[in-house]
């Protein structure tokens, strides 16, 4: 695939899965992205979407409003009619990788305590949380003794 658009954003409304006709399920979720600084900033719209075994798994009770996310995949723009008429145009992710970043979701607890061990959705789809630094007999302990019987 050489059309690959990764970024991380806010889901801004709960996803929902569907089922096609031919029993596809396809699950969308519409993610913010803040692009910019300052008063320059705006806000991008993305709408993602997965495709088949990966919709119907457990990943929708974890994309709630407020989560934060990583998505990878391929990026298309779609045109269609408004209400008024007008035509407008969106921007639309075929996801190959949708991780859980962490943060805070919109009942105000920590994403991380949601999840059972940060359990994989598929071979794409993970939680990943951060690794926990070593305490104490750390590599760059110079204090200690040093051991000069290398066995090689």
């Amino acid at each position: 695939m050489s059309n690959v658009f990764s970024f991380t954003g806010t889901v801004g409304r709960d996803a929902e899965v569907r089922y096609l006709p031919s029993g596809q399920a396809v699950l969308n979720v519409r993610v913010a992205n803040n692009i910019g600084f300052g008063d320059k900033q705006q806000t991008l719209w993305i709408t993602v979407v997965l495709w088949g075994k990966r919709a119907e798994g457990q990943l929708q009770n974890y994309l709630k409003k407020g989560q934060q996310v990583f998505v990878s995949g391929e990026l298309t723009m779609r045109e269609y009619q408004a209400n008024d008429g007008s035509t407008r145009t969106s921007l639309e992710v075929n996801a190959n990788i949708l991780d859980l970043v962490g943060g805070r979701n919109a009942e105000g607890r920590r994403s991380e305590q949601q999840y059972p061990q940060g359990g994989r959705q598929n071979s794409s789809s993970s939680v990943r949380e951060p690794a926990s630094p070593q305490q104490g007999g750390g590599y760059d302990n110079f204090d200690a003794p040093y051991d000069d019987d290398i066995p090689f």
